[in-house]
């Protein structure tokens, strides 16, 4: 799954790309890594934390509330126009731009915070941030189907269609969610030298071979 990520952000749309290893290790670890899997197991944690991995009620949403619920609608149009279009690269940034939404939401709310003065409140703010990842499930399956069948497991849920795209009732208060696993692991320096260290002697071996 990363590596159909990493090749289909770099998708020649207009231009020609070339793939390296170093933009493979980059978009893993700041993009897969640090924005979509950050999220994900951070909403997870929490829910599992404050709630024992009960979905919590919506509450009374606030307009922070309703304002992240309604970009999802919007990125769903956004996202679909791309598909239709072919414009793949353009979609699959879209959806990593729906888990931007939902790290900066739960980045802004603060739970962590607010769980000391309003527990009420947070029990609307996890209930978005719960209904922001189940619909990653959807927005994030035509580029990475195995980690959403996995994530799709974390959350209990059934592979959802397309048209569910933007619900916000994908999951319902007294449902249940399970305590995660890391969706990515961060690639180390010393993992991509061996990748390199592997073509170079392939490299050599081919050009040996063309010698004799």
């Amino acid at each position: 799954d990363v590596l159909r990520y990493v090749l289909c952000a770099n998708a020649p749309e207009t231009k020609d790309n070339d793939f390296t290893w170093k933009d493979f290790q980059a978009r893993n670890n700041s993009e897969l890594v640090a924005i979509l899997g950050n999220f994900v197991n951070r909403v997870l944690v929490l829910t599992n934390k404050y709630y024992e991995g009960e979905v919590p009620g919506a509450g009374n949403p606030e307009p922070n509330d309703t304002a992240a619920l309604a970009t999802l609608v919007q990125l769903r149009t956004e996202i679909e126009k791309a598909l239709d279009t072919f414009h793949f690269r353009e979609a699959l940034k879209l959806a990593m731009e729906m888990a931007r939404l939902g790290n900066k939401y739960l980045a802004d709310m603060e739970p962590w915070i607010v769980i000391k003065t309003n527990p009420v409140r947070v029990k609307t703010v996890m209930h978005v941030c719960l209904q922001i990842t189940a619909n990653l499930t959807i927005a994030f399956e035509p580029f990475l189907p195995n980690t959403m069948n996995k994530l799709r497991s974390f959350l209990n849920l059934e592979k959802l269609q397309w048209n569910e795209l933007g619900r916000t009732d994908l999951l319902l208060a007294g449902d249940r969610v399970n305590t995660p696993e890391l969706l990515f692991e961060k690639i180390e320096d010393d993992a991509i030298q061996r990748q390199v260290d592997k073509l170079l002697a392939t490299k050599k071996a081919n050009e040996s071979e063309q010698a004799t």
